[in-house]
């Protein structure tokens, strides 16, 4: 079980980095970017399917757009100067929330 989660990890950090590269990529305009995004995003699938091997589908995919979704959220306020208002910290908490609650059933 705890591979399974190494390996999710490894998807939702990958996925997340491919997000923030997808930024910097400007549209596919600028090649290393770009070549970042693909990699990270082939990287991220991998081992989200080398994860449902050994975690059931709901309690992976939940955790890794759930965890991805904050995880790219605060990033954005690290590498972009995006700002999250009450609302967003709120809706964050309440993903992580969901995320803890699924996987200790």
């Amino acid at each position: 079980m705890i591979l399974g989660y190494l390996f999710l990890a490894v998807a939702i950090f990958s996925e997340a980095i491919g997000a923030v590269m997808l930024k910097f990529s400007n549209g596919f305009t600028r090649f290393k970017p770009s070549a970042v995004v693909v990699a990270g995003y082939t990287l991220a699938f991998y081992m989200l399917s080398l994860t449902l091997n050994i975690i059931p589908l709901s309690m992976s995919y939940a955790t890794w757009s759930g965890v991805g979704t904050v995880l790219t959220a605060i990033f954005g306020v690290l590498f972009f100067k995006e700002t999250l208002n009450q609302k967003a910290v709120i809706g964050m908490a309440m993903l992580v929330s969901g995320v803890v609650l699924l996987n200790m059933s």
